[in-house]
């Protein structure tokens, strides 16, 4: 009985000293708050290109002339400025890279070689047009401004292209005399031929909005 009373003793000043032991311990710290989230960074401007090169088929030339385009297009937007009102920054269509068209004609035993320097590109869809100025040629074309059209096909369909001599670009005066127009940055006709060898690839993008001031 005596041990009993010990042990209850003892049993009784242990409560007590862990109750002393949690009254005095401090209460547990609150969680520090979470750091907010940095902002995301922006999301990288999509920018529209046109790589590739292929033969097409042009119905008035003869059959055994061979008629090539090569086009390394990127989207370049505002960094060509003008020396006109709003064109500081320049334009969203504005471009670089190089076109190329080689025509080679067995008949006349004769190749035209043209490089331009890319100044403007616009796509829409699967469609691109593009601008070249001529840096160099061997049919007197430099400095001419010229316009290629490309057509992404899907689905099967071949890829095309538009060209703006040959076939457009025309312009009739009122006294019956015909001249060649200027062609104007990303003007180009509708992709009319077809490509039968090769393909270009046309990536699309929306226009760049205007940098700030």
């Amino acid at each position: 009985m005596k041990n009993r009373k010990r042990a209850l003793v003892l049993a009784g000043t242990a409560a007590a000293l862990v109750a002393t032991l949690i009254g005095a311990s401090p209460a547990p710290a609150a969680p520090a708050p979470e750091a907010p989230a940095a902002p995301a960074a922006p999301a990288a401007q999509k920018l529209a290109s046109v790589h590739g090169g292929g033969t097409v088929a042009y119905p008035y030339v003869p059959k055994e002339h061979d008629i090539r385009f090569t086009v390394d297009a990127d989207a370049a937007p505002w960094s060509r400025p003008f020396p006109a009102p709003g064109g500081e920054q320049g334009m969203p269509v504005d471009a670089r890279g190089k076109v190329t068209v080689y025509h080679a004609m067995p008949d006349e035993n004769f190749t035209a070689v043209a490089e331009a320097e890319v100044d403007c590109m616009v796509t829409g869809g699967r469609t691109a047009t593009i601008t070249a100025v001529v840096t160099s040629s061997n049919v007197g074309w430099e400095g001419k401004r010229i316009g290629i059209s490309v057509q992404d096909g899907e689905r099967g369909a071949p890829d095309r292209v538009g060209f703006s001599w040959g076939i457009a670009n025309v312009d009739v005066k009122s006294d019956g005399s015909v001249s060649e127009p200027r062609v104007g940055t990303c003007m180009a006709p509708a992709p009319f031929t077809e490509v039968t060898k090769g393909g270009f690839k046309v990536t699309p993008a929306p226009l760049a909005p205007r940098p700030k001031s």
